[in-house]
C-alpha cells in the first residue's frame, strides 16, 4: 500500500470553498460604478470649465493691466500713446525714431490674450478717453456674453 503525504496546506482541486470561487464583480455592480462616476463626472464637470473660462477673464484683465502700465510709461517719456499705426509694438521697438523714447516698456514681448488672439489697441478711445485697450473675448467678436464678453482694460 502506497500512503501519498500532502504538503501541510496544500489542498485538493476539488475542496475549493464557495467563497474563494467568486473572484471578481458582476455586470451589475460595474454598471452601478460607472453610472455613479458618470454622474459625478456630469455635475462637477460643467463647474470646472465655467472656472476656467473666469481664470482666463481675470488672466486676461491683469495682462491688460500691465500692458496699460507700459502704455503709460510710453506716455510719460514721449508726451503721447502710440500712434493707432504703431500700435502696441511701440512698447517694444522705436517705430520711427520717436523722439524721448526710452523702452522697451515691457521686460517680455506683448502677450496675446488668454484665448491666442491679439489685445485691440486704438487711440484716441471711444467715450474720452485716451486710449482703448480690450478683447474680444473666447469668440473674438465684438459683444457677447460670459466667456464670449468682451473685456476693457481700466
Amino acid at each position: 500500500m502506497a500512503v501519498v503525504a500532502r504538503a501541510r496546506g496544500a489542498q485538493s482541486l476539488h475542496a475549493q470553498p464557495r467563497a474563494r470561487r467568486r473572484q471578481g464583480f458582476t455586470l451589475l455592480e460595474l454598471l452601478v460604478v460607472l453610472l455613479i462616476i458618470a454622474l459625478l463626472a456630469g455635475y462637477v464637470g460643467p463647474k470646472l470649465f465655467g472656472e476656467v473660462g473666469k481664470a482666463r477673464s481675470k488672466t486676461a484683465a491683469s495682462q491688460m493691466k500691465g500692458i496699460g502700465s507700459a502704455l503709460d510709461r510710453y506716455r510719460l517719456d514721449t508726451g503721447h500713446y502710440p500712434a493707432g499705426d504703431a500700435g502696441l509694438a511701440a512698447l517694444m521697438t522705436n517705430q520711427g525714431n520717436t523722439p524721448g523714447w526710452d523702452g522697451p516698456y515691457m521686460s517680455s514681448a506683448i502677450p496675446n490674450d488668454p484665448w491666442g488672439k491679439p489685445y485691440n489697441y486704438r487711440v484716441p478711445g471711444e467715450n474720452g478717453k485716451d486710449y482703448d485697450l480690450f478683447t474680444y473675448g473666447a469668440d473674438g467678436k465684438p459683444g457677447g456674453t460670459g466667456e464670449d464678453a468682451d473685456i476693457f482694460a481700466k
